[in-house]
């Protein structure tokens, strides 16, 4: 298809620009929490690794239902699993308000992770749908800018309505904006059903699309320092006296958004390598300043070149994972690309935790750029390994 049959291929309709604005509030809601539930924590009498437990334990959680979410998508529509899925989010994270206890925020913790792998894993799938494949880069790019945008106001709106306001009313507001997204939601036309879908009885263990099982991987080990950030970012500046975390999660998702005007549409052009390297060499980059962080100056421009990396890196290895899937198989590539997003950022978090209690928060990110390091390595052994393959068939 040449360049311009793909730019008729048009991307903004009434159900994209409708499942773009349900992504921004549900995401503004659960942003607003990413930084402040380390301080409800603390606020309860929580420790570092109870910081990291309660951050991973959600999305754990989330990671269990992802494969059941991918099933049902193909079986159940897109519909149900995301109102479903939606409805559980608003309900959990509206628990918080009335939660005194670590054991009673633990266990809504575990609900939140549900409702939250069956909307995103949903969501995903419905904004595919409805992307061109020609240009689904690009579309996915545009997609992401949605939950950039609340990224760019979340966290700050967080912090800063918390020094104005109770938790209680932190977190019944930020139930009020998922609740918006659901209205939203329920006035998509969605993909219907696939009769035949439904008399599919999927094997015993099928859990992952096999054909995503590359990008998600190198995701793992790009999401694994997202973990660290989002649950100990705002106590480590506070520990070394560094002002501007508001404004460092304001530059993150600002460059989160310039990156991903283009880097779809690279993808889509050249495909996955002129994005990778790039990508990953900026957030290594900005991981190992955060290790070092000297001062506010040095904390926005990790935002910056961590905004850049992942903005370029995610939109593409999501375009990979569900490129390289069967049309029938869309939603649990979806399903497995997320499960290994969510399995980073777990062990991410619950495993800084520990290294927080044992060695200080300097350590997280230098362990997170050892692990960025490793998907640079996997990818470009898989690199090799491909061209090998390719040499060896043509002979």
């Amino acid at each position: 298809m040449d360049e311009a049959a793909i730019k008729k291929e048009k991307i903004w309709t009434k159900d994209f620009a409708l499942i773009c604005l349900a992504n921004f509030f549900i995401f503004l809601g659960f942003q607003m929490t990413l930084p402040t539930i380390p301080l409800f924590v603390q606020q309860l009498g929580g420790s570092d690794e109870l910081i990291g437990i309660i951050t991973g334990i959600f999305t754990f959680s989330a990671l269990l239902l992802r494969p059941t979410a991918g099933h049902a998508l193909e079986s159940k529509g897109r519909q149900f699993v995301y109102m479903i899925g939606l409805g559980i989010f608003v309900i959990s994270i509206g628990s918080f308000a009335f939660i005194t206890s670590m054991i009673f925020l633990f266990i809504m913790r575990c609900v939140q992770g549900l409702g939250w792998g069956f909307s995103t894993t949903a969501t995903g799938t419905i904004a595919t749908d409805l992307i061109p494949k020609s240009r689904r880069g690009e579309g996915m790019g545009y997609f992401g800018l949605s939950g950039n945008l609340a990224l760019a106001f979340g966290p700050a709106l967080g912090l800063t309505l918390y020094g104005y306001i109770s938790f209680t009313m932190l977190f019944l507001i930020c139930s009020a904006l998922g609740l918006v997204a659901f209205i939203l939601s329920s006035q998509i036309t969605y993909k219907p059903v696939d009769p035949n879908a439904k008399k599919t009885v999927a094997p015993r263990f099928d859990v992952l699309e096999k054909k995503a099982l590359r990008p998600s991987l190198l995701l793992f080990f790009i999401t694994t320092a997202f973990g660290g950030i989002a649950s100990f970012l705002p106590l480590y500046t506070e520990q070394e006296g560094i002002a501007g975390i508001e404004i460092y999660f304001f530059v993150f998702a600002i460059s989160l958004m310039i990156t991903r005007t283009y880097a779809g549409q690279l993808y889509d052009r050249k495909g996955h390598i002129v994005v990778f390297l790039p990508g990953t060499v900026a957030i290594f980059t900005a991981m190992v300043l955060l290790a070092w962080l000297p001062n506010s100056f040095v904390l926005y421009l990790a935002a910056a070149l961590y905004g850049l990396g992942f903005g370029t890196v995610q939109p593409a290895l999501q375009a990979w994972a569900v490129n390289q899937a069967p049309d029938n198989r869309k939603g649990m590539a979806n399903a497995t690309f997320f499960s290994f997003f969510d399995l980073g950022v777990g062990v991410g978090a619950i495993g800084f935790g520990f290294i927080a209690s044992a060695f200080g928060y300097h350590y997280i990110y230098i362990t997170s750029s050892v692990s960025i390091m490793t998907s640079i390595v996997l990818y470009l052994s898989l690199l090799v390994r491909d061209k090998r393959m390719q040499q060896q068939t043509s002979v």
